[in-house]
């Protein structure tokens, strides 16, 4: 079977390579506006093959940046808005300031932009790019969701589906696979779609659709791992990356549900205590169940350290080790205060442990043996705790207390965020839910300023993407609580699988359209 889909690749490879060059072309064409370059490189990145094209892309908007605020006045509110997005999006720092000029002299927006559809959909997916203290942003979500909701049964396809699909889920917010399956269908319907770009894309989503095929057939039983690994890192090149981060999540899982579900306190101790050593003779005192699961912990480990070897990254192992040593002394923390064994926390106790339960340290070393530019300087750089590492764990972790409130908080004295902080603050349950939105939202502020600022530039290209790609998926798993964990999970599972697997066809699209309208309902 591999035989032939080794050929198919081959053919499509072939055909990606000749498309690819007559669109490089195209991006490099001189005489092109700078709004027309604008839009050249928001659709080549939403089609999702913008990766073929790293460097020159990098190059064309380092030019626009440097120019930018020289004709900004001519620009109306979508290129402006575009602009804006798309330069944050690639760490360029630029000025709320740029939309002032959309306000009136009572200090609201002008009642023109009301009726400009694609106007205000531009601007709502920049407004989510926005850092602390930029009220004008904030003024811009609530004008841009109040009127694009207010005129989405008045528009036409494909822009009345974008805007369903923007409300739902904000593109910097998104998983970009997912996001790539969806506007590869509203594409394919634009009247003014360039159909060499189309062609690419789906020639080029056939592609990796194969390429994830066949590494998914050598991880058996491990579907929704593999999944976390595709929306961390979906480029061809990054293939270890993707297996290595499958493998983690997997044994994370694993190591989650023996704490939280079947290790007694003495167990759980002794079994923490051991991994400490990290000796395989040593576990004799463990019950049998726990000998597997030490047994699995370390065979994944032992397999990092002979891939780190390969790829003379050994120097990654002992931190790679301790990152998991932390988790466990941290889940073991968590065990005992759900059980009552120990006092409830205080809600800064519990702060402090979840920054470690959030897990972001554990799959973030656990891929850089597969990450080509990772260097000892990552490592370095991440035992310092950045700040855009404790924006994504706080992102990560309020999410999962605000999905799995319901189902959590039925067990006596489980200390969840949100318990910790109705008892320490004498709040009711709504009011510390409404807060912890608040704070996701604080908390995402925070990693936009960081993937901007010059703190961030060692992990740009290593580390910090795959930070942001952590909050995507923490936001499409556990953004409605009132679903349920499992049930948003499990379509979330389909909706991945179906941007995977699934080969591009108006079938696949009906499908998905009756998922998201599922999820909005």
């Amino acid at each position: 079977m591999w035989d032939n889909v080794n050929k198919i690749q081959e053919k499509y490879a072939e055909a990606v390579e000749a498309l690819m060059e007559e669109a490089r072309s195209m991006l490099m064409a001189e005489g092109s506006t700078t709004a027309d370059r604008l839009i050249l490189i928001d659709t080549l990145e939403r089609l999702g093959v913008a990766y073929h094209f790293e460097q020159e892309i990098e190059d064309q908007l380092q030019h626009i940046f440097k120019s930018h605020s020289e004709r900004e006045d001519d620009y109306d509110l979508f290129i402006t808005a575009l602009q804006f997005r798309l330069l944050r999006q690639h760490h360029y720092f630029v000025s709320s300031s740029v939309f002032d000029k959309f306000k009136s002299e009572d200090n609201e927006f002008k009642e023109t932009l009301k009726s400009d559809a694609k106007g205000l959909l531009s601007l709502f997916e920049a407004a989510h790019l926005r850092i602390h203290g930029e009220i004008i942003l904030e003024e811009a979500v609530a004008f841009t969701t109040h009127h694009l909701k207010r005129m989405l049964q008045q528009l036409e396809p494909p822009l009345q589906d974008q805007v369903k699909r923007a409300l739902q889920h904000p593109l910097h917010r998104g998983v970009s696979r997912i996001e790539t399956r969806h506007f590869i269908s509203f594409y394919e319907r634009d009247d003014s779609k360039n159909e060499l770009f189309l062609k690419l894309a789906k020639l080029d989503f056939n592609y990796l659709q194969n390429l994830y095929k066949k590494e998914l057939h050598e991880l058996t039983r491990l579907v929704e791992s593999y999944l976390w690994g595709v929306a961390f890192h979906f480029k061809p090149q990054d293939s270890c990356a993707r297996v290595a981060i499958a493998k983690c999540v997997q044994m994370l899982s694993t190591i989650n549900d023996t704490y939280d579900r079947y290790a007694t306190f003495e167990e759980a101790d002794l079994f923490t205590e051991i991994l400490e050593r990290w000796d395989v003779n040593e576990i004799y005192p463990l019950p049998d169940y726990l000998k597997i699961v030490y047994k699995f912990l370390v065979s994944i480990y032992d397999d990092y350290e002979i891939e780190a070897s390969k790829q003379g990254k050994s120097y990654a192992v002992c931190y790679a080790k301790e990152t998991m040593t932390q988790v466990c002394k941290a889940f073991n923390k968590v065990l005992k205060w759900a059980m009552g064994q120990v006092e409830l926390p205080t809600f800064e106790e519990y702060f402090a442990n979840m920054m470690v339960t959030s897990c972001v340290y554990v799959i973030v070393s656990s891929a850089i043996p597969g990450v080509k530019s990772s260097s000892k300087e990552t490592i370095d750089w991440l035992m310092g705790e950045p700040k855009i590492v404790a924006a994504a764990a706080k992102i990560g972790r309020y999410l999962n207390d605000l999905g799995s409130y319901e189902r959590e908080s039925k067990g006596k004295n489980l200390p969840i965020a949100v318990r910790c902080y109705m008892k320490q603050y004498g709040v009711s349950k709504e009011e510390a839910l409404d807060k912890f939105v608040e704070l996701v939202e604080d908390a995402w502020k925070d990693l936009n300023t960081e993937w901007m600022t010059e703190t961030s530039m060692l992990a740009r290209n290593i580390v910090a993407e795959q930070l942001l790609n952590y909050c995507r998926v923490a936001e499409v798993t556990y953004e409605n609580s009132k679903m349920g964990f499992q049930v948003l999970k499990s379509i979330w599972l389909l909706s991945l699988l179906l941007s995977l697997w699934i080969p591009y066809s108006s079938d696949c699209v009906m499908l998905s359209a009756a998922l998201n309208k599922y999820l909005a309902s």
